[in-house]
């Protein structure tokens, strides 16, 4: 992926000098999705919203107001993952700023925040095993580098693209925030049952995915920022973190009802579709009969 030499994002905050320590791995705490239980906590990726993860969507009260978080700084100037993601934050600003300038609205690009272990944030404690995540509450998208080790060496994703894909997905949420789509969601959730509040978070994090891929559509327009392999690494990284292929991994059956992510194969074909259309409105997975 060519990215060095590109804008980076001034809406980058560095908190890990005050970091809660820790960092991703296997084993610890384990976070419920359903009826399923992971121990490689760390494979909830590409979409986590700490609403589903903290339990507030499901009506799950967070423990008490989030305490006030240090002032964070912006990261320094040699750091090359943060530099990294500052750059692929600014080229969402870029497409999204365009493409809501163009539909006559204007956008509003969230804070990205660095940290390690754990961090206060508006939707209760983020923690580094929760992987990546986007807070509504506060529109910020949220996370600990030490997760791209996660994402290349325990679930077999390497690649900057596919690590781009991470801070897009993130994004994808924020667009979704701004539109209204999540509060809609979240709305619909309370009125049904479990499985279909789960089909709703399938259909936005389906949603998410495929905003990711027409990021990478109008980026490469634009700037032409992918290489051979890059879409691969995407694909790769989308097929891996289906919860098909989490669920398998993790207890060695597959519960369909359960499912918040979506499964590989509709990961792949969402992100593929707004890849290859770069079009909003075919990324409306809420009118799509079939995912």
């Amino acid at each position: 992926m060519r990215w060095e030499g590109n804008r980076q994002s001034d809406n980058v905050e560095d908190r890990r000098a005050a970091g809660g320590g820790g960092g991703i791995g296997l084993g610890g705490r384990s976070i419920g999705l359903g009826t399923v239980a992971v121990a490689v906590v760390a494979g909830w990726i590409f979409g986590i919203n700490p609403l589903t993860m903290l339990g507030l969507l499901s009506g799950d009260p967070v423990a008490g107001p989030p305490a006030a978080e240090a002032p964070g700084q912006a990261p320094p100037a040699n750091d090359r993952e943060a530099a990294f993601v500052s750059t692929v934050l600014a080229d969402t600003e870029d497409v999204w700023g365009q493409l809501f300038q163009q539909a006559g609205g204007q956008y509003q690009p969230p804070k990205l925040i660095l940290f390690r272990g754990s961090t206060r944030t508006a939707c209760g404690l983020g923690q580094s095993a929760m992987g990546p995540f986007y807070c509504p509450g506060d529109q910020k998208v949220y996370i600990d580098l030490a997760f791209y080790d996660t994402l290349r060496r325990q679930l077999g994703a390497p690649g900057d693209f596919a690590q781009a894909y991470v801070i897009a997905h993130e994004v994808g949420h924020h667009v979704q925030n701004l539109m209204g789509i999540s509060d809609q969601v979240e709305q619909r959730r309370g009125r049904g049952s479990q499985a279909q509040a789960n089909a709703l978070s399938v259909r936005l994090e389906l949603q998410a995915d495929c905003f990711a891929g027409l990021w990478g559509h109008h980026a490469n327009n634009a700037r032409q920022i992918l290489e051979s392999g890059d879409i691969e690494e995407a694909l790769n990284a989308a097929s891996r973190i289906g919860d098909d292929a989490l669920q398998h991994r993790a207890q060695g059956e597959v519960v369909p009802e359960s499912f918040t992510h979506g499964s590989s194969a509709q990961r792949v074909a969402w992100f593929r579709r707004g890849l290859e259309s770069g079009r909003v409105q075919d990324c409306d997975t809420f009118q799509s009969r079939q995912l």
